[in-house]
């Protein structure tokens, strides 16, 4: 039976959809807006795949020098295998909350209500860092374009930096809030663009080493995909951390499933389309640029400690020419701009599922009655990552870099539990058959153990106050402070909301039951 949801929404009339045991609500985004494609751009272009390349590659080379694509095959396989969850989570319950949503009906409103908030915090974190990176690489593009050194400096004006920032944040804010339709067609474009400069500059990096032109270049060998070769487990763990990050926003795909074409079925294959072609982009940009560079830390090679949180920087001239070189700064910034755009929509629509089951205050769940998208919770969302960037450089910008380096166990925490939901919510299923049994149960549970173990070893790394700014409270590593502190404010708002709605917290607006789902629309 369809029940009526009692709490208006604006312009909206809100139903609840029963069938078989199930109680999610269809909170009125706009149905059959995304496709397959569209589905899979926006995955893709919340990873922001150039501008992780640049800001990855030198690190990871780093820890664990030619191994680096072995190092991204490994870091794609927990990434592979929870996406596993979340394609079978989402044909039971296409549900825009996601992790929140699955994770209540699995282990409860509790553990729901933290896995909600890690990626809520996790989403804020990485919005504020990828408006800095834009505004960045806005004025390194404006000095190149302009060989006015001055142009790029003025991103090192503190007031400068931040009012340009809050610009970006400012459109990308206005760009998701007027829906699907208007974000679509932006990443058509922005996707297309970074693609195809990562293309040039794969194909032009390769020929050029095959060339010779640089005396750090080398010859391609399949040992570089040997795990077993990097030189120590420390080093592996690192480099496993960093690839992990390299693929998180992928399942921004299953958070636009109530407004995708095949709500049960597409969000999952999107996922699974958009972590193929991410895999495939890093690996052969890896290989490329071991190739032309080498891993010596002088000049160029990709071990440099100078130029390796900015590798393409240093490459762009090199590989593609001065020309053709500017392109990647441009693919930089559009990545960054287009991640910065999409980035908004997961944790939009995980406060407005929070909000529709009454486990945030209600008027996150207004829904705009022309854009049919999560208006209120999309601005909130906006003004929290500018207060956060602004307070965070004013304040400290030791603070600011630690804030960023906490993000990995934020990540861990939210995909593990959901990871671990998959398993325990088709428990029942899982004798069915083989299939049932790999996809519902083993694949999913072997992923949340890989993230779960990378989420304590982080955790016990940032203790170490070398780990991160280098900055301390107490002789505790701040990076540990800030991301268990996060976790806890998460917890006393969960604590206060079970005083506001004691009705989500005692299991009776979002059960724990587990049955498939039946659409009645």
């Amino acid at each position: 039976m369809v029940q009526v949801d009692p709490r208006p929404q604006t312009g909206d009339t809100v139903t609840s959809v029963v069938g078989t045991g199930s109680d999610t609500r269809n909170k009125g985004l706009s149905g059959n807006s995304v496709g397959l494609l569209g589905s899979s751009v926006i995955g893709i272009s919340t990873v922001a795949p150039v501008y992780c390349l640049t800001s990855t590659l030198g690190p990871t080379v780093s820890k664990v020098g030619l191994q680096m694509p072995a190092v991204f095959l490994a870091g794609f396989l927990p990434m592979l295998l929870v996406a596993f969850a979340y394609r079978e989570l989402n044909k039971a319950v296409p549900d825009c909350g996601t992790s929140f949503t699955w994770s209540v009906k699995a282990f409860g409103p509790r553990i729901g209500w933290m896995c909600g908030w890690g990626l809520v915090i996790a989403t804020i974190i990485v919005l504020s860092n990828l408006a800095g990176v834009a505004t960045s690489f806005f004025y390194l593009l404006l000095g190149e374009l302009t060989g006015n050194p001055a142009v790029a400096a003025l991103d090192g004006n503190k007031v400068v930096h931040v009012l340009t920032c809050l610009a970006f944040i400012a459109v990308a804010t206005a760009i998701s809030y007027r829906g699907m339709t208007a974000t679509k067609g932006v990443q058509y474009a922005l996707v297309g663009l970074q693609l195809a400069v990562l293309a040039v500059f794969i194909v032009m990096a390769v020929i050029k080493a095959r060339a010779g032109e640089f005396a750090g270049s080398l010859d391609f060998s399949w040992t570089w995909f040997d795990p077993f070769a990097v030189e120590s487990f420390s080093a592996f763990t690192a480099g496993l951390s960093l690839s992990i990050f390299m693929f998180w926003g992928w399942d921004t795909c299953l958070t636009v499933n109530e407004e995708t074409e095949g709500s049960k079925q597409t969000p999952g294959r999107a996922a699974l389309l958009a972590m193929v072609v991410l895999i495939g982009s890093y690996l052969l940009t890896a290989v490329a640029a071991q190739m032309f560079s080498g891993v010596g830390d002088k000049g160029p090679g990709l071990g440099n400690p100078d130029t390796a949180d900015n590798v393409f920087a240093t490459l762009a001239n090199p590989v593609m020419g001065t020309v053709l070189g500017v392109l990647l700064f441009v693919a930089v910034l559009a990545s960054a701009a287009a991640s910065l755009q999409t980035t908004f929509i997961p944790v939009a629509r995980t406060v407005l599922a929070m909000s529709a089951y009454e486990a945030l205050p209600p008027s996150f769940a207004r829904i705009h009655p022309r854009f049919r998208s999560p208006g209120k919770a999309t601005v909130a969302a906006g003004v929290a990552t500018g207060v956060f960037y602004a307070v965070m450089t004013f304040l400290s910008e030791n603070v600011l870099v630690d804030t960023i380096y906490a993000l990995g166990l934020m990540i861990c925490f939210y995909y593990a539990i959901t990871a671990f939901a998959c398993a325990w919510f088709f428990r029942r299923e899982l004798r069915n058959s083989t299939r049932d049994l790999l996809f519902k149960g083993v694949f999913p549970a072997l992923g949340g153990v890989v993230l779960t173990a990378v989420f304590l070893k982080t955790l016990i790394d940032m203790w170490n106050p070398a780990y991160g700014s280098g900055s301390s409270v107490l002789g505790i590593g701040s990076v540990f402070i800030i991301g268990v502190g996060l976790l806890l404010v998460g917890f006393l708002i969960m604590l206060v909301m079970q005083r506001r709605s004691p009705g989500f917290f005692r299991g009776e607006v979002l059960t724990r039951s587990t049955p498939a789902m039946v659409v009645e629309e």
